[in-house]
Protein backbone atom coordinates (compact mmCIF):
# COMPACT_ATOMS: atom_id res chain seq x y z
CA UNK A 1 0.00 0.00 0.00
CA UNK A 2 3.00 2.59 1.11
CA UNK A 3 5.02 1.37 -2.26
CA UNK A 4 1.16 2.59 -4.28
CA UNK A 5 1.14 5.71 -2.53
CA UNK A 6 4.74 6.61 -3.55
CA UNK A 7 4.19 5.42 -6.95
CA UNK A 8 1.03 7.73 -7.09
CA UNK A 9 2.89 10.77 -5.57
CA UNK A 10 5.57 10.78 -7.95
CA UNK A 11 3.30 10.23 -11.11
CA UNK A 12 1.47 13.01 -10.25
CA UNK A 13 4.90 15.14 -9.50
CA UNK A 14 5.71 13.91 -12.99
CA UNK A 15 2.43 15.36 -14.44
CA UNK A 16 2.81 18.87 -12.46
CA UNK A 17 6.69 19.35 -13.72
CA UNK A 18 5.34 18.47 -17.47
CA UNK A 19 1.98 21.11 -17.18
CA UNK A 20 2.24 24.69 -18.02
CA UNK A 21 2.74 26.30 -14.94
CA UNK A 22 -0.26 28.37 -14.01
CA UNK A 23 -0.38 32.04 -12.47
CA UNK A 24 -3.72 32.83 -11.36
CA UNK A 25 -4.34 36.98 -11.54
CA UNK A 26 -6.77 38.37 -8.70
CA UNK A 27 -9.20 41.47 -8.24
CA UNK A 28 -6.69 43.18 -6.46
CA UNK A 29 -4.41 42.65 -9.42
CA UNK A 30 -1.58 39.95 -7.38
CA UNK A 31 -0.35 37.35 -9.11
CA UNK A 32 -0.62 33.93 -7.75
CA UNK A 33 2.19 31.09 -8.76
CA UNK A 34 0.11 28.01 -8.12
CA UNK A 35 3.49 25.94 -8.44
CA UNK A 36 5.24 28.16 -5.83
CA UNK A 37 1.79 28.57 -3.15
CA UNK A 38 3.23 32.51 -3.37
CA UNK A 39 2.47 35.38 -4.58
CA UNK A 40 4.90 36.89 -7.65
CA UNK A 41 5.24 40.68 -9.16
CA UNK A 42 5.62 41.23 -12.92
CA UNK A 43 9.45 41.18 -12.29
CA UNK A 44 8.95 37.25 -11.48
CA UNK A 45 6.95 36.55 -14.61
CA UNK A 46 9.78 38.40 -16.64
CA UNK A 47 12.41 36.32 -15.74
CA UNK A 48 10.44 33.49 -16.25
CA UNK A 49 9.88 34.46 -19.69
CA UNK A 50 13.40 35.05 -19.83
CA UNK A 51 14.20 31.10 -18.69
CA UNK A 52 11.98 30.14 -21.21
CA UNK A 53 9.79 28.50 -19.03
CA UNK A 54 5.67 27.58 -20.06
CA UNK A 55 3.14 29.12 -18.26
CA UNK A 56 -0.04 30.69 -18.42
CA UNK A 57 -1.66 33.36 -16.51
CA UNK A 58 -5.43 33.03 -15.96
CA UNK A 59 -8.01 35.37 -14.09
CA UNK A 60 -8.98 33.53 -10.42
CA UNK A 61 -12.59 33.81 -10.77
CA UNK A 62 -13.32 33.53 -14.54
CA UNK A 63 -10.42 31.21 -15.74
CA UNK A 64 -10.00 33.83 -18.57
CA UNK A 65 -6.81 33.65 -20.18
CA UNK A 66 -4.44 36.53 -19.64
CA UNK A 67 -1.50 35.87 -20.27
CA UNK A 68 -1.03 38.18 -23.32
CA UNK A 69 -2.12 40.81 -21.44
CA UNK A 70 0.38 40.34 -18.86
CA UNK A 71 2.94 39.74 -21.37
CA UNK A 72 1.87 43.46 -22.74
CA UNK A 73 2.13 45.05 -19.50
CA UNK A 74 5.73 43.39 -19.10
CA UNK A 75 6.58 45.58 -22.49
CA UNK A 76 4.84 48.47 -21.52
CA UNK A 77 7.33 48.82 -18.68
CA UNK A 78 10.42 47.90 -20.56
CA UNK A 79 9.67 50.10 -23.19
CA UNK A 80 8.71 52.93 -20.29
CA UNK A 81 11.94 52.90 -19.04
CA UNK A 82 15.52 52.12 -19.84
CA UNK A 83 15.79 52.24 -23.99
CA UNK A 84 12.99 51.58 -25.78
CA UNK A 85 13.29 48.96 -28.63
CA UNK A 86 9.74 50.34 -31.00
CA UNK A 87 9.99 53.69 -32.10
CA UNK A 88 6.67 55.78 -31.73
CA UNK A 89 6.34 55.74 -35.70
CA UNK A 90 6.58 52.34 -35.63
CA UNK A 91 4.06 52.07 -32.51
CA UNK A 92 1.78 54.06 -34.48
CA UNK A 93 2.02 51.88 -37.52
CA UNK A 94 1.17 48.70 -35.64
CA UNK A 95 -1.89 50.28 -34.27
CA UNK A 96 -3.13 51.17 -37.67
CA UNK A 97 -3.06 47.69 -38.61
CA UNK A 98 -5.55 46.45 -36.31
CA UNK A 99 -8.93 45.86 -37.31
CA UNK A 100 -8.56 46.28 -41.03
CA UNK A 101 -8.05 42.96 -43.54
CA UNK A 102 -4.12 42.98 -43.51
CA UNK A 103 -3.88 42.57 -39.41
CA UNK A 104 -3.28 38.82 -39.39
CA UNK A 105 -0.91 39.22 -42.43
CA UNK A 106 0.99 41.99 -40.51
CA UNK A 107 0.99 39.37 -37.16
CA UNK A 108 2.16 36.67 -38.86
CA UNK A 109 4.80 38.85 -40.83
CA UNK A 110 6.67 40.38 -37.24
CA UNK A 111 6.22 36.42 -35.84
CA UNK A 112 8.11 34.84 -38.89
CA UNK A 113 10.68 38.14 -38.80
CA UNK A 114 11.10 37.24 -34.61
CA UNK A 115 11.56 33.40 -35.52
CA UNK A 116 14.28 34.41 -38.22
CA UNK A 117 16.02 36.80 -36.17
CA UNK A 118 16.07 34.19 -32.96
CA UNK A 119 17.67 31.76 -35.44
CA UNK A 120 20.83 33.91 -36.64
CA UNK A 121 20.74 35.36 -33.16
CA UNK A 122 21.37 31.45 -32.20
CA UNK A 123 23.78 31.08 -34.81
CA UNK A 124 26.36 33.89 -33.78
CA UNK A 125 25.85 32.34 -30.12
CA UNK A 126 26.47 29.22 -31.41
CA UNK A 127 29.59 30.43 -33.26
CA UNK A 128 30.83 32.61 -30.97
CA UNK A 129 30.96 29.59 -28.13
CA UNK A 130 33.31 30.19 -25.16
CA UNK A 131 33.69 33.55 -26.19
CA UNK A 132 31.30 35.39 -24.38
CA UNK A 133 28.83 33.86 -21.70
CA UNK A 134 25.25 34.81 -23.07
CA UNK A 135 24.19 35.49 -19.69
CA UNK A 136 26.17 38.45 -19.75
CA UNK A 137 25.60 39.55 -23.46
CA UNK A 138 24.29 42.90 -23.09
CA UNK A 139 23.59 44.98 -25.90
CA UNK A 140 26.69 46.57 -25.85
CA UNK A 141 28.36 43.59 -25.99
CA UNK A 142 26.23 42.21 -28.98
CA UNK A 143 26.92 45.27 -31.14
CA UNK A 144 30.95 44.92 -30.58
CA UNK A 145 30.35 40.93 -31.54
CA UNK A 146 28.64 42.10 -34.48
CA UNK A 147 31.29 44.44 -35.53
CA UNK A 148 33.80 42.17 -35.04
CA UNK A 149 32.93 39.63 -37.17
CA UNK A 150 33.63 38.09 -40.51
CA UNK A 151 32.61 38.93 -43.63
CA UNK A 152 30.19 35.55 -43.61
CA UNK A 153 28.11 36.57 -40.42
CA UNK A 154 27.69 39.84 -41.07
CA UNK A 155 26.27 38.76 -44.81
CA UNK A 156 23.85 36.69 -42.92
CA UNK A 157 22.10 40.00 -41.17
CA UNK A 158 22.01 41.51 -44.53
CA UNK A 159 20.33 38.81 -45.77
CA UNK A 160 18.04 38.82 -42.48
CA UNK A 161 17.58 42.52 -43.04
CA UNK A 162 16.93 42.28 -47.20
CA UNK A 163 14.31 39.47 -46.31
CA UNK A 164 12.53 41.56 -43.78
CA UNK A 165 12.74 44.69 -45.95
CA UNK A 166 11.44 42.48 -49.25
CA UNK A 167 8.52 41.28 -47.17
CA UNK A 168 7.47 44.55 -46.13
CA UNK A 169 7.34 46.03 -49.48
CA UNK A 170 5.42 42.70 -50.52
CA UNK A 171 3.09 44.37 -47.53
CA UNK A 172 2.90 47.66 -48.97
CA UNK A 173 1.93 46.47 -52.21
CA UNK A 174 -0.18 44.29 -50.91
CA UNK A 175 -1.77 47.40 -49.16
CA UNK A 176 -2.66 49.17 -52.57
CA UNK A 177 -5.26 46.52 -52.62
CA UNK A 178 -6.83 47.91 -50.38
CA UNK A 179 -6.86 51.99 -50.60
CA UNK A 180 -7.56 53.99 -47.82
CA UNK A 181 -6.33 51.84 -45.67
CA UNK A 182 -4.30 53.09 -42.45
CA UNK A 183 -1.02 53.07 -42.46
CA UNK A 184 -1.06 53.18 -46.70
CA UNK A 185 -1.13 55.46 -48.90
CA UNK A 186 -4.81 56.81 -50.16
CA UNK A 187 -5.44 55.54 -53.82
CA UNK A 188 -4.51 57.61 -56.73
CA UNK A 189 -6.97 59.62 -58.23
Amino acid sequence: MPSQRRAAAAASAADTAAAVRVLKKYPNRRLYDTQTSSYITLADVKQMVLAAEDFEVRDAKTGEDLTRSILLQIILEEESGGVPMFSAQTLSQIIRFYGHAMQGMMGTMIEKNMQAFVELQNQFLAQSKGLYDPKHLSPEVWTQFLSGQAPTLQSLMTGYVEQSREMFEKLQRAGTLFPGMPGFPPAKK
